[in-house]
């Protein structure tokens, strides 16, 4: 039978779908609909929600924490090494100094940096505006888009997790930039710097420039590295409860 709510196939019986992680009894209570129908006749219903309804009846909580009922060893190992790489590096970014550059500097940052400029050629035709902007866009939607796979796609709860860790890091890697938008001594792309480029080559000099808030670049930096910080600490709580879960359910 078919999932009312994505349409992926699942066990006759089964309680929930293990895609999307409804339970159907909910749904159908909230849908006004008899459970007892075949899943395939209601299918239809998914498509006449709005979004806001589709998110609403989401069980967040089994979405957010489920976990397999046997877990690998061998994975789980993985996933317990992966977890302290991350948590011991992300002590070290929140710890580091906007000014240091710490975050810019590191190996990651060579991987942020593709999306960055991928997101430029993306965004371009929208304007001159929007294709400055596309930059941190770019390196914003890659992990946002990878947790919304991990999660919605593979019910992969840990792997999400370490996406909002990325998630997070690129908050934090964007802030430098932002800083330098008035001073412009951060090396560009090419080997450039803000004071030997034409105008438009720094992004956050032509940004705030452009909207007025040239002056508040190193408070908005500031502020791009609080909320960093703050989705670290919050993959930190997600992932290491998702690994403790998951402890009790080695197989």
């Amino acid at each position: 039978m078919k999932c009312p709510k994505c349409q992926s196939d699942v066990t006759n019986g089964a309680a929930s779908c293990p895609a999307c992680g409804i339970y159907f009894d909910k749904y159908f209570k909230y849908k006004n609909d008899n459970p007892d129908n075949d899943l395939s006749t209601s299918s239809t219903i998914s498509y006449k929600q709005s979004l806001f309804e589709k998110l609403k009846s989401y069980d967040w909580s089994y979405l957010l924490f489920y976990i397999e009922e046997d877990v690998n060893p061998l994975i789980f190992s993985g996933r317990v090494i992966s977890f302290i790489i991350i948590f011991i590096w992300g002590w070290l970014f929140i710890f580091s100094s906007i000014e240091s550059n710490y975050v810019g500097e590191s190996f990651l940052h060579l991987i942020n940096l593709p999306f960055h400029e991928a997101g430029h050629i993306i965004f371009s035709p929208l304007g001159s505006f929007m294709a400055s902007l596309g930059g941190t866009l770019g390196q914003m939607l890659v992990p946002i888009i990878c947790l919304w796979t991990f999660l919605f796609k593979y019910h992969n709860t840990y792997g999400a997790s370490v996406c909002l860790w990325w998630l997070g890091q690129n908050f934090l890697d964007i802030a430098p930039y932002i800083n330098d938008a008035r001073a412009g001594v951060l090396p560009l792309v090419g080997g450039n710097t803000g004071h030997s480029s034409p105008y438009g080559f720094h992004d956050w000099e032509y940004l705030l420039t452009e909207t007025g808030l040239i002056q508040a670049d190193h408070t908005i930096a500031k502020i791009s590295f609080f909320i960093g910080t703050m989705i670290m600490l919050l993959s930190f709580v997600w992932g290491g409860y998702l690994l403790l879960k998951q402890k009790n359910n080695l197989s």
